[in-house]
């Protein structure tokens, strides 16, 4: 701190006796500042957030804006006419968009998606969001409710008493421009990006108290290269041994220990990866907006779990690769071969692109590329795009931990039987074969099976997900097997049913957020499918950063294995024939270079 720091040392509040004994001459400047005190009355419920205004006819209130546009949109996504279980649930969503006061904040995400879109900037809804009707006809999501059955109220609840939550992503290379131009638009003292606090772990822990504690940078980087970032226990007696370190040493001990009391505790700030707060009246008379590191941002002093306890307006705009190297695909396959794709046209359930799914031949693709899913990919044999919904969920932690995967994988290669105890479990469980894998599911067993109305759904869905830290799951047994047995569920099965959504609470993958990735999965296995050159150049391209790196290599590689030529990388000014009769020798060297 050097010289900011107070110079003497009474600078802190006193008791009221000591105040009288410093300041016995004034005694009418003591009772001045009981006078002052009486008189400030602020409270944080004072802190209230409005929405920006989106109306551009001043005439229409927010909400009448919105239906016009809803309604605009569903002809548009609809030409054919818009089938009345879509009216429908136009209709109940906008109800309750409405009753809770939320249409502005509608119009936000679509602006910012609609000027997106306007300069060529591929984007896309994603989370609980692709629950949404409204958000489908309004563009902002490129999922159909109505297909996959979604419950809205996984998005919005009216119980719940949370505002509304829309994540969009963005190309990686171009988002920046989205960041400028809500800043330009909303302006810099009504929009800021939410802050996130950094907390210290094992590593930068042990560092900055080794520095403080003047140990020699060597020996600060040996004492932290011994324990992983995520460690709970720090560098052992037995570890410092190992160094022919003194355990006993008392700097050596107490940087030890002071490092292990610092684990957790805050260290700075830094920025959200894309949550704006957006405000119709100055930010900075809500919260501390500071600039940030990067050029031309700004940060509110406050994060994300702040911004929803005080219930403001979150804008998440994110950035995913995968978006960045499926605009230059498209743009390089309509200039180079006159054929002309968004994501909305590309061709659906297209039998050759899921042969090469089910051959896991999918390398470079979005989410089904990892080793793990490409070992699942030949077990599921996606032959359509719920299917790739189910494969995107089911290879993660959670329906692992679970034991879903396996009982879904026998079911589904027929060698065991799909038997259900009831007609209504059959309409719920029925597309995953009998086996619970979506958050959405055990919401809907509660709706149908229980008699839960669509809200205490979902805050049932939300108590299963933090059970292990709130224990909040227990308030809902006696409502969810009472209403089961009133409906003649047998008392034993209602039971077990409960216990079963209990342990699968707190693994299930959201169904909204497997459609939105499936989608962009799909798209990235069909372009590499029909035109692997466009695919390959525009991966490469996407990954200017990593240029000699192992992804690229192997990304060459394969492109050769289907019979692409170089040349098409050359954007990038450094592919040429060389690397491909290299990227085999390379990829041994790298491979073997790790194993030592």
């Amino acid at each position: 701190m050097g010289f900011r720091r107070e110079r003497h040392a009474d600078r802190y509040l006193k008791p009221p006796a000591e105040m009288h004994r410093l300041f016995s001459r004034y005694p009418e400047a003591l009772a001045r500042t009981v006078e002052i005190m009486d008189r400030c009355r602020f409270c944080l419920d004072e802190l209230r957030h409005q929405y920006p205004e989106e109306r551009a006819d001043p005439s229409l209130s927010p909400q009448e804006t919105l239906e016009q546009l809803t309604w605009e949109g569903a002809a548009s996504r609809y030409p054919e006419g818009v089938p009345e279980e879509v009216r429908t649930s136009l209709g109940h969503e906008l109800r309750l968009i409405g009753k809770l006061s939320y249409a502005p904040y509608f119009l936000t995400v679509h602006s910012i998606v609609r000027f997106a879109r306007s300069c060529g900037i591929l984007c896309q809804g994603r989370g609980s969001a692709a629950n949404s009707a409204v958000c489908f006809v309004l563009g902002i999501t490129a999922i159909d409710p109505s297909r996959g059955d979604l419950l809205f109220e996984r998005f919005i609840s009216e119980e719940r008493h949370e505002p509304p939550d829309i994540d969009v992503d963005f190309e990686h290379e171009r988002r920046e421009e989205v960041i400028q131009w809500v800043y330009q638009t909303y302006g810099r003292d009504h929009s800021a990006l939410c802050a996130t606090v950094i907390r210290y772990r094992a590593k930068g822990a042990l560092r900055d108290v080794g520095r403080a504690m003047g140990l020699p940078e060597d020996l600060i980087q040996t004492l932290s290269g011994q324990i992983w970032a995520w460690s709970e226990e720090g560098v052992s007696d037995a570890q410092i041994r190992e160094l022919n370190l003194d355990p006993s040493d008392r700097r050596l001990r107490l940087t030890l220990d002071l490092a292990r009391q610092l684990m957790g505790f805050p260290r700075h700030l830094s920025q959200h990866p894309g949550g704006f707060v957006l405000t119709q009246d100055r930010l900075d008379n809500l919260v501390p907006i500071e600039p940030a590191a990067m050029e031309d941002r700004q940060i509110i002093e406050w994060d994300k779990d702040d911004i929803d306890a005080l219930r403001f307006m979150k804008v998440d705009v994110l950035a995913l690769g995968m978006l960045t190297c499926m605009a230059k695909g498209l743009a390089l396959i309509e200039e180079h071969k006159g054929i002309t794709h968004d994501l909305a046209s590309i061709p659906s359930e297209d039998p050759r692109t899921y042969a090469m799914i089910r051959k896991a031949d999918t390398l470079g693709t979005f989410q089904i590329e990892s080793r793990a899913q490409m070992a699942m990919l030949p077990r599921l044999k996606p032959r359509t795009y719920y299917d790739l919904v189910v494969q995107v969920a089911i290879v993660r932690p959670g329906p692992i931990q679970g034991d879903m995967v396996h009982p879904y994988l026998r079911r589904r290669e027929g060698k065991e039987p799909v038997a259900y105890s009831t007609p209504e479990l059959e309409k719920v469980l029925g597309k995953t074969l009998g086996v619970p894998l979506f958050q959405e599911q055990a919401m809907r067993v509660a709706i149908d099976c229980a008699g839960f109305t669509p809200g205490e759904a979902d805050l049932l869905r939300k108590s299963m997900a933090t059970f292990k830290f709130t224990g909040g799951v227990s308030a809902f047994k006696d409502k969810l097997v009472t209403g089961m047995v009133a409906r003649e569920y047998d008392p034993d099965f209602a039971e077990r049913t409960f216990r079963q959504l209990e342990g699968f609470g707190s693994y299930g993958f959201p169904e909204s957020h497997a459609a939105s990735f499936a989608l962009v999965a799909y798209a990235s296995a069909w372009l590499k499918c029909w035109h692997p050159d466009a695919f390959c150049a525009a991966l490469l391209n996407s990954q200017a950063n990593d240029a000699f790196g192992e992804s690229v290599v192997i990304g060459v590689a394969d492109a050769a294995d289907r019979g692409v030529d170089a040349c098409l990388g050359q954007p990038l000014g450094v592919l040429d024939r060389q690397i491909l009769a290299a990227s085999d020798a390379l990829l041994f060297v790298k491979r073997q270079f790790r194993s030592d």
